[in-house]
């Protein structure tokens, strides 16, 4: 057995090591594509959001679907108001208009989703000069989801966000008729679960729509500084 003041020694320098290897962790870059089935500009974006999806795990893509596509011949099941408001606030800091296929990358840019060229270049730049506020992890727990948010500076609001990892649509009006589209990490719900204020934060929420979960922290300009796929232990991690 080893001595009380060498175990404890050991215990400290494993929790030390463990700290630092979280912390250096990097947070995925959070992009945001607001899409509709029923606009004939969309596909070429949603498939760009997907090949994000299934090749690089240093982004976190999300679909948010809207809803004012729906009355031109088309109603997408997947549009709801929250992707609208959410879409909303980004307009008052852009472009002063909503438009689809937009890609917002980390809340602080925004590009015409379809462009990989300007896409891409964002990500990177967002990748390389992106602020983490304070690291973020998040579990399921008992139907629920169990956060962690370490200490750090400033303050954010922490979001549940729900989404599918992808769904095929046979499409029988509207621009898109005729097609079928495959869309991926297609968001079903987005909740406000608490506020970060700088301390060290455990939060416990009810799970939302959506087969998969993410934790973002957002700050009160719109920007993200930290993100965190939730995990199941039962399953593979999520994309």
């Amino acid at each position: 057995m080893l001595p009380r003041s060498l175990t404890a020694t050991i215990a400290s320098a494993t929790a030390l090591l463990t700290s630092h290897a979280f912390a250096a962790a990097p947070r995925p870059v959070v992009v945001e594509l607001f899409t509709s089935q029923g606009c004939s500009s969309c596909p070429p974006a949603d498939r760009f959001l997907s090949e994000l999806s299934d090749s690089r795990t240093d982004v976190l893509p999300l679909a948010f679907h809207v809803t004012y596509w729906n009355q031109l011949g088309w109603k997408d099941p997947f549009s709801f108001d929250g992707a609208d408001a959410r879409q909303a606030r980004y307009a008052q800091r852009f472009r002063d208009f909503e438009y689809t296929p937009e890609m917002v990358i980390d809340g602080k840019a925004e590009v015409v989703g379809s462009n990989r060229t300007a896409a891409s270049a964002a990500i990177d730049h967002a990748k390389s000069a992106g602020v983490t506020a304070a690291t973020v992890s998040a579990t399921r727990v008992d139907g629920g989801v169990s956060v962690s948010i370490g200490p750090g500076t400033g303050r954010a609001h922490v979001l549940l966000v729900g989404y599918d990892a992808r769904h095929v649509t046979a499409i029988g009006r509207g621009e898109n008729t005729g097609h079928t589209l495959t869309e991926s990490n297609v968001v079903r719900s987005i909740v406000a679960i608490g506020q970060w204020s700088g301390t060290a934060l455990m939060l416990r929420a009810d799970a939302v729509a959506g087969e998969h979960q993410v934790v973002l922290l957002e700050d009160n300009d719109g920007a993200i500084v930290g993100a965190a796929r939730v995990v199941d232990t039962s399953e593979a991690p999520a994309r």
